[in-house]
């Protein structure tokens, strides 16, 4: 726990109908700490508090109201308040004297209720604000819960969407989601932007649920199991796990939602994913939390300001280029603090050491400071929260030059120049340090590879590759780095290999379907992708992507450009997700009288 959890924020507010100085407010409160001029007293219990009426309207409509003369006297002094304890009381009426108050999490809810209680709106709202910013795995439910009950709507919100992006984590550990009423579940599960890669693990969690208080809810199964993508599940699991699940079998409500769940698994067999409508909701992939970019590039003999965004869920891409963005490659891009950097590059005539941010909520470009150098070719990776560019052509010579970005000061500064010249690299971060990989010096091709520690400002030589890569990918993955395919000076590579860094050691993975130079590289939903490239022929739109657990590369959908010199970011939890994936038919759940129809030749269960 920080320190500011543990003792709280100050919060400091105005009030429209009432705005003071800070000077001001000292001498009001003055006043009434020495009870000079105050004409009313608010008495909560046996405390008796001592305060002026203007002062207390100018905060609370409550008070303007309980001080009319259309509800009491003009000569009534004490004014008894129920429902709230004299602390409470204390707190709101420091608040409308000094425009602060000492939020922490011991008062906050209470806090709340008092402020909604009487009216302190901007009071209740700093009290939101706060609870937003304690939401975590362990507290997200009964924050949400809280927020309902007191019509705090954009909490409530904020809570809920914490609690679909985590929920994996969520079902896996809190003990609030044994507590979740059927309600409340029903309201998280159905929703397509709940963040879960597996409906395997959807189906867990509804037994970690049911099996809190097994008698009390193993009738709702019939209402809960529609809401599980059940077609979308590997057929062995969903045939031993769920179909001959006791509590499947035993309740004769389920049969007909197993016999559509069956039919959905056959026809997505038969069909594939990509061919799919999505009008099923057995089978309509949920949300990504996570979007993959692949921007700009070599295509058709020129450069593309093309942008495509991959929805790795439902294996699409779409585009979503800009015009407002002209075209580029052989740049760098990094996803950082809402934004997406794109570093330096080349257009067909010049090198660039111009950087350009783009905001993917509202899908504009902006400028930001440019480099000291022109980088072409150039590696760029992101470690807290600044952005490093490497190495690169400028046009005359490989450099072996870095240089880092501060957004908040939107400025580039130098660092230690590493020990090889590099264009053709590429770059990734782990355990607090940058790693370099391969690349082309002017001369060859490289096979060695450096890290650089920014506290120490230096670099590191680390154990070559096994093989020279120019044109390398370089992605962390699972705790290591992983160096894949590019150019050895002959051929496009397909072999890749993986470093780990406890034991300065590399070793081979398996090889990709496709050789590739200067392609796109990232991770997501713990799979690493690689994206277009040059095979050595031609330039390429094939995507593919690489399970650890299993060692093997497995197809994905291809892009709809031919490029290569692009570059690969991941954007998590946007909230306009839907502008960057395949549109999902929002459809309600099959009812059981069209389930019951599904197919005669699947009634054998």
């Amino acid at each position: 726990m920080s320190e500011q959890e543990r003792h709280g924020t100050s919060f400091r507010g105005h009030h429209a109908e009432c705005e003071m100085s800070q000077a001001m407010c000292n001498i009001f409160n003055n006043l009434r700490l020495e009870n000079e001029h105050c004409d009313v007293v608010i008495k909560v219990d046996a405390t008796e508090f001592s305060a002026h009426k203007i002062i207390l309207c100018g905060c609370s409509n409550y008070f303007r109201a309980l001080f009319s003369r259309i509800w009491s006297p003009s000569k009534k002094r004490v004014y008894k308040i129920p429902g709230i304890s004299a602390e409470m009381m204390s707190l709101i009426i420091d608040h409308a004297y000094t425009r602060s108050v000492t939020i922490n999490q011991e008062n906050v809810k209470e806090l709340l209720i008092a402020a909604d209680y009487l009216c302190v709106l901007d009071l209740r709202q700093a009290c939101c604000e706060f609870l937003e910013k304690q939401l975590c795995v362990e507290n997200c439910i009964d924050i949400w819960g809280f927020a309902e009950f007191y019509s705090c709507l954009q909490l409530q919100q904020n809570a809920y969407l914490f609690i679909l992006h985590h929920f994996e984590e969520i079902a896996r550990t809190s003990e609030e989601f044994l507590d979740l009423s059927l309600r409340q579940l029903s309201s998280i599960i159905e929703k397509d932007n709940l963040n879960v890669q597996q409906e395997e693990t959807l189906f867990e969690a509804i037994q970690r649920w049911i099996s809190h208080k097994p008698d009390e809810r193993k009738g709702h199964l019939p209402a809960v199991l529609p809401k599980v993508r059940m077609g979308l599940m590997a057929a062995e699991y969903f045939m031993n796990n769920v179909k001959n699940n006791s509590l499947v079998k035993a309740d004769k409500a389920c049969k007909p939602i197993i016999i559509s769940a069956l039919k959905a698994l056959y026809d997505l067999n038969i069909n594939g994913l990509c061919n799919t409508d999505y009008k099923n909701p057995l089978t309509r992939p949920r949300l990504p939390y996570n979007i993959l970019l692949a921007i700009g590039g070599w295509s058709g003999g020129s450069p593309t300001n093309g942008i495509e965004a991959y929805d790795a869920r439902a294996d699409r891409w779409i585009n979503v280029t800009s015009d407002e963005e002209g075209p580029r490659a052989y740049h760098g891009s990094v996803y950082l603090n809402g934004f997406v950097y794109c570093v330096g590059g080349f257009d067909g005539v010049d090198y660039f050491s111009s950087v350009r941010k783009f905001n993917p909520v509202s899908r504009t470009w902006h400028q930001a400071a440019p480099m000291h150098c022109r980088r072409c070719y150039v590696s760029v990776a992101v470690i807290n929260g600044c952005i490093y560019a490497m190495g690169g052509f400028d046009g005359h010579v490989r450099m072996n030059t870095a240089e880092r970005y501060e957004p908040e000061s939107n400025q580039w500064t130098m660092i230690a120049p590493m020990h090889e010249q590099r264009s053709d690299a590429s770059a990734t971060t782990l355990h607090g340090k940058v790693y370099i990989c391969g690349g082309f010096n002017g001369i060859e091709c490289l096979f060695t590879a450096e890290c650089y520690n920014p506290e120490s400002n230096q670099w590191s030589l680390i154990t070559p590759m096994s093989i020279r890569r120019s044109g390398v990918g370089v992605i962390t993955y699972r705790e290591q780095v992983y160096a894949v395919g590019g150019f050895d000076s002959n051929n496009r590579l397909r072999n890749a290999e993986a470093y780990n860094p406890l034991t300065n050691t590399w070793r081979s993975i398996h090889n990709m379907f496709n050789p590739r130079s200067n392609f796109g590289i990232e991770v997501v939903d713990d799979f690493l992708y690689v994206v277009g490239g040059f095979n050595g022929l031609t330039t390429t739109f094939k995507a593919e992507w690489y399970d650890q657990t299993t060692d093997k590369w497995y197809q994905a959908h291809d892009m709809a450009i031919f490029r290569s010199a692009l570059s690969c970011c991941v954007v998590p939890g946007l909230p306009n997700i839907t502008e960057y994936t395949a549109p999902r038919e929002d459809n309600e759940s099959p009812s059981q009288e069209t389930q019951a129809s599904s197919s005669d030749s699947i009634q054998s269960i």
